[in-house]
């Protein structure tokens, strides 16, 4: 027969509060964010939204990588202090939940955006975003299309312009020829 061991109190509670601890742990520090990918052209804004959820407060700290470029953009505390850098300063809008907001876009702003969430322990934890800036090319082609209609419409004058000249100049022809004519007198007829 088969016996079986019961658990003491004790051992239940020590056993659930080391499972407790190790679950808190785990999920001491969260990152969600709706997109990880951004597409923006040039001039426009730039918007990292993430929901840092963190059981103390955090340090949030971004920072922009591209080929070997790598440097910080900005360090902030939710509510407690915020340092940007000088690169970003009139650029850079920081967020308590961890978002950024980058204003301005350049074609040198397409990288790739690390947020790196640290609590006073020394756990941290981070996250990626990848942002293509595209340039403007539609305002070229706005103006182009603004020209070659422009164009168009002048060439449509001239052709109008031409066409009523030249029947001007027929009638002024044909005129000229009937002046010249003689005139239709009436002929007498004479006794043979």
């Amino acid at each position: 027969m088969w016996h079986f061991r019961l658990w003491d109190v004790q051992d239940v509670a020590v056993f659930l509060s080391i499972t407790l601890y190790m679950c808190y742990l785990a999920g001491a520090i969260s990152i969600h964010s709706p997109q990880r990918s951004l597409t923006r052209s040039v001039q426009d804004d730039a918007f990292f939204s993430v929901d840092v959820t963190c059981s103390e407060v955090p340090t949030i700290q971004w920072t922009f990588m591209s080929g070997a470029v790598s440097r910080s953009i900005g360090t902030w505390q939710p509510g407690v202090y915020t340092n940007i850098t000088v690169d970003y300063v009139n650029r850079v809008q920081a967020f308590d939940n961890g978002s950024m907001g980058l204003s301005d876009l350049r074609l040198q702003d397409a990288g790739y955006y690390v947020v790196t969430v640290t609590e006073s322990a020394g756990s941290s934890k981070d996250a990626g975003f990848v942002l293509k800036v595209n340039e403007v090319i539609y305002e070229d082609l706005q103006y182009l299309s603004v020209s070659a209609l422009a164009l168009a419409c002048l060439a449509g004058l001239l052709m109008l312009a031409m066409w009523l000249l030249d029947k001007a100049y027929r009638k002024l022809v044909a005129w000229r020829r009937r002046k010249q004519m003689p005139e239709a007198d009436a002929t007498e007829l004479q006794r043979l």
